[in-house]
């Protein structure tokens, strides 16, 4: 029996590579009544190219072949797809080097990707400002993940061989076998998959006790419908490559709709989605976390005070205005998405865990840190997985 804790993208994923390898015997235990309710349906859709992860990376290794691989799947079935590109713009000469990193990332990922002029940049997007260079990147492509997410149940499920059971809380374990809420569940091999709680899953088999999670969240405002046609795709700043986080961003969805953001901002709970945190507890313990991140850590700091700029609405709209020509404060309207990022924390380096980190031990799997771009990278990430990691 493979039990695995999680129905987001990377578990879901990894037991349809499980199927595809022969295994029989699937159980999937996911606390919620549905799928989706967290990262792996609360993200922006895009399917990345690969452009922004140092080439000795997971995350680099994995994202062009996932990135093919998602888009054959959902052709596959008849799912939407917005396939536009997208472009990375500079706001000052300095930014205008990042673009060649950047260049050099994809090509060392065998990404597509190409400098271009100003000229060049208004035909794909006429609207985009830029400091005279632009990066822009064919392979990007937006998606609906909820569509995604149930194809891939179905699927599992119409195998006969995967067994998917909502409202089951993994607890931890003992004696050989999962906790869960609702009983306790022998396995073969476990695969821990719990996104946001993934590390205390680790912890609880006593694993990865450096390692922590600090969760930070995403808000967005929305592109009024009247000026939609400012943007055709996906403009993008040049992000800060010291930190995880690529900026607040222009995409248009499936559905047409244009979302600007998202905010970075630490968050008071693994599922801080409204104004109240979950649990006091948790909250109190969070912003312990975070203020010594602030201290210890400079790029920490330095992303914490850009995005507490950014809930106020005019440093929010000048943010997106140094990217797009004829924005109006106006323009920009409230939105109710919202998204949670679980970053995972090196708490004895204080440093961010940029990649993701998978741990083997004995007969369990314990995958950590599995945040953007792992829905992009989903397909070919579980493949390496079982390949390196997984008895079939």
């Amino acid at each position: 029996m493979f039990v695995i804790c999680g129905a987001g993208i990377t578990g879901l994923t990894i037991a349809r590579e499980l199927l595809r390898r022969g295994v029989s015997d699937i159980l999937i235990l996911e606390k919620e009544r549905g799928v989706g309710r967290h990262a792996s349906g609360r993200n922006s859709g895009v399917l990345h190219a690969g452009i922004y992860y140092s080439p000795d990376s997971l995350k680099a290794r994995f994202a062009v072949e996932g990135n093919r691989l998602m888009k054959e799947y959902v052709r596959e079935k008849g799912l939407p797809i917005r396939e536009t590109g997208k472009v990375v713009v500079a706001r000052s000469p300095r930014e205008v080097e990042v673009l060649y990193e950047l260049k050099r990332r994809a090509d060392a990922s065998k990404s597509r990707a190409e400098i271009i002029d100003e000229t060049t940049l208004r035909e794909i997007e006429p609207h985009a400002r830029t400091c005279g260079k632009a990066l822009y990147t064919p392979l990007t492509a937006v998606v609906d993940p909820i569509s995604i997410l149930r194809a891939l149940v179905e699927d599992l499920r119409a195998s006969g061989r995967v067994e998917i059971r909502f409202g089951e809380r993994c607890m931890g374990f003992g004696n050989g076998k999962i906790i869960t809420e609702q009983g306790r569940y022998p396995f073969d091999f476990f695969i821990n998959a719990a996104g946001a709680h993934a590390d205390r899953i680790a912890h609880a088999f006593s694993l990865a006790r450096d390692f922590l999670i600090l969760p930070f969240k995403g808000t967005y405002r929305r592109l009024r419908d009247e000026k939609s046609h400012l943007v055709r795709g996906n403009i993008y700043p040049v992000p800060d490559i010291r930190t995880p986080f690529l900026g607040v961003h222009f995409t248009r969805g499936v559905d047409g709709t244009v979302y600007v953001g998202p905010t970075a901002f630490p968050a008071l709970g693994r599922e801080h989605y409204g104004l109240f945190p979950e649990s006091v507890g948790e909250a109190i313990s969070i912003l312990y976390r975070d203020a010594v991140m602030f201290f210890k850590n400079p790029a920490f700091r330095y992303n914490a005070l850009m995005e507490i700029r950014r809930y106020i609405p005019g440093f929010f709209y000048r943010d997106a205005s140094r990217l797009v020509e004829g924005l109006e404060r106006g323009d920009l309207l409230a939105s109710r998405k919202v998204g949670i990022r679980p970053q995972l924390v090196n708490w004895k380096k204080k440093e961010l865990v940029m990649d993701f980190l998978v741990i083997r031990d004995g007969n369990t799997l314990h995958i950590l840190n599995a945040i953007s771009p792992a829905f992009t990278t989903s397909l070919a990430f579980a493949r390496w997985v079982v390949d390196e990691f997984i008895p079939t």
